[in-house]
């Protein structure tokens, strides 16, 4: 299994979804490869933003070996799911789509809602990451079947 989580970019929200999916699968002694991109190439060769880098140090995560990187048309090769943290991710996504079977590849991070840009507001850096703790924890049970 081939996981890719993207958002706008790739240093707040996917690196936390990469990093703690990537430990939870080491946990599981799954044989998974975890990544994730951004739509945009502001931050590319840059680590995650250091309140992400933060917060999933206190939770026993290390994101620093993570750098930023652009999503690009030939992820849909690499990656067997791919998913985006909101609706602007998911459109630029699937634009970049050549193929149904790519698009059918591209889903929200979480079923019903966006994860909120932490970007703009400190206090959200916490319960982001419970909200991508938690769904990495559903995506492996769902993953696994």
């Amino acid at each position: 299994m081939k996981i890719l989580m993207v958002c706008l970019g790739n240093i707040c929200r996917s690196p936390l979804a990469h990093g703690v999916m990537q430990h939870l699968v080491e946990q599981e002694g799954l044989d998974w490869e975890v990544d994730s991109a951004g739509t945009g190439d502001w931050h590319v060769g840059q680590q995650p933003d250091r309140r992400s880098i933060a917060v999933a140090k206190k939770y026993g995560v290390d994101i620093t070996y993570q750098r930023a990187q652009c999503f690009q048309a030939d992820f849909f090769e690499r990656y067997d799911r791919i998913y985006v943290m909101d609706n602007n991710n998911f459109r630029d996504v699937t634009a970049l789509a050549k193929r149904d079977e790519d698009k059918a590849k591209v889903c929200m991070f979480l079923s019903h809602d966006i994860v909120p840009d932490p970007y703009f507001d400190e206090d959200q850096f916490e319960p982001v990451y419970h909200m991508i703790e938690k769904r990495c924890r559903e995506l492996i049970l769902e993953l696994r079947k």
